[in-house]
């Protein structure tokens, strides 16, 4: 393996990981939880098996304007309950950040019930901060009536995340900084990375990589997978991957397109609804790495496609959409499902033998076509917007595969694909700040 060809796997473990639940409320527990571990350890009277049971204590977290918009209306897995107050509550009494993006693993009947009574109790704060950061998290726990090593009373934590959904970057007690590490705010304009990677290098890699060195994308398969037959089992959010399975012959028909729509809407139908099973992010989010993949493993299931196949197909999709996602930032007002069914349309042009010319003009072929679409903030609703970028990726693929591709007469479009992406990172991350801005003004005045 060479040198490049490592840093492309770190990429993508770092890039594409399990996620329960919607990873901005998930920041907000794991930010709550460091705190309340941080406390843990520093405070003489706190026994960690029933300190969060019986404590008396106040969280205060601040948040940007985007943590706001999508964590005010998205299930948090195992409560049947919806919002930011509610993760920040459970990240207090039952989440450990050492999980990561999994923060919430251990949420239990008990830890809901003692969530609510903080709720009750009007012991949990959400404002929004004056940052310029999209990405930005501060939690600050108090704990009331305790005394810590340093003999203070009251004694309390804060944790900061940055940029990514679980990077903290710095940590405080008793008003002494514990840790502190490089803050994105010198660069608020934008939270964009590069990552040098172009399209050919995505494609080259995908095709020529070791079979042994990719295969453990194929856990992308194993989780989205399971979400999606939950969603079909069970009556989550809108069930829209269930309308669509369940409409076969008066509507959808039997064909790949439906199949694809219906089993990736379910998995986001399960997960915007707080299903307690985790999905294979993408660059942060979910969602995204469900609309990247199961797309792409919806293919393999139905004409039988072999694992080696799939996994270098499911590599070239989330490469893909990581690729793009790098030029708009962690969040912005563009719907990332556009960026992530763009990287499917890619995987499944690779699997009908399509090569780097036809996923070009796929990509080509997605930014003419739903560029558009706005975030609106996560809710189950977002399984509407994930099926139809499915439909519009499978469109893409086809008209790619016959050789059609949008010219650069048209729009944003350039004759570099590469050119292509950064007019596309350029209008979520750039021209759409007041858009943004409107969104969520509407959303608080609702």
């Amino acid at each position: 393996m060479t040198k490049r060809q490592e840093e492309i796997i770190g990429l993508i473990h770092r890039e594409v990981k399990p996620a329960l639940g919607c990873t901005e409320p998930i920041a907000v527990a794991i930010a709550v939880a460091k705190a309340v571990e941080i406390i843990m350890e520093n405070c003489h009277e706190c026994t960690p098996g029933c300190w969060r049971k019986t404590a008396d204590f106040c969280i205060d977290v601040e948040v940007s304007a985007n943590i706001l918009k999508n964590g005010m209306g998205v299930g948090i897995p195992g409560t049947g309950m919806i919002g930011l107050p509610v993760a920040a509550a459970l990240g207090a009494v039952c989440g450990d950040s050492s999980l990561g993006l999994e923060v919430l693993r251990d949420v239990t009947p008990g830890a809901v019930g003692r969530a609510k009574e903080l709720l009750d109790a009007r012991a949990v704060r959400i404002t929004v901060s004056e940052v310029d950061l999209l990405l930005y998290v501060k939690a600050t726990v108090s704990l009331e009536g305790g005394t810590s090593a340093s003999a203070e009373v009251n004694p309390h934590a804060y944790a900061v995340i940055e940029d990514d959904h679980d990077r903290i970057v710095e940590t405080s007690f008793a008003g002494n900084i514990l840790m502190s590490s490089e803050s994105g705010a010198a660069s608020s304009d934008t939270d964009n990375k590069d990552y040098g990677l172009t399209v050919k290098e995505i494609y080259d890699f995908a095709c020529t990589a070791s079979f042994d060195d990719i295969s453990f994308i194929l856990e992308d398969r194993t989780l989205n997978l399971a979400l999606a037959r939950e969603g079909l089992r069970g009556d989550y959010g809108l069930r829209v991957g269930k309308a669509i399975r369940e409409n076969q012959q008066e509507v959808f028909g039997d064909d790949f397109m439906s199949y694809a729509m219906g089993l990736t809407a379910a998995a986001s139908d399960a997960r915007m609804a707080g299903c307690t099973l985790p999905a294979m992010s993408n660059s942060g989010s979910g969602n995204q790495g469900i609309t990247a993949s199961m797309p792409v493993i919806a293919y393999a299931l139905k004409y039988g496609v072999d694992d080696e196949r799939l996994a270098r197909a499911l590599i070239l999709s989330n490469l893909v959409a990581i690729h793009i996602k790098s030029y708009l930032g962690r969040l912005s007002a563009l719907c990332g499902c556009v960026v992530a069914s763009t990287g499917s349309a890619c995987g499944i042009v690779y699997l009908q033998g399509g090569g780097l010319e036809q996923v070009c003009a796929a990509i080509q072929n997605m930014a003419g076509n739903i560029t558009g679409m706005v975030c609106d903030g996560a809710k189950v609703g977002c399984a509407m917007k994930v099926a139809s970028g499915v439909s519009c990726a499978v469109q893409s693929a086809v008209l790619a595969l016959r050789g059609t591709c949008i010219p650069s007469t048209d729009g944003i479009i350039e004759d570099d694909v590469e050119k292509t992406i950064r007019n596309l990172g350029a209008i979520g991350s750039v021209g759409m700040k007041t858009t943004d801005r409107m969104i969520l003004d509407i959303m608080l005045c609702k």
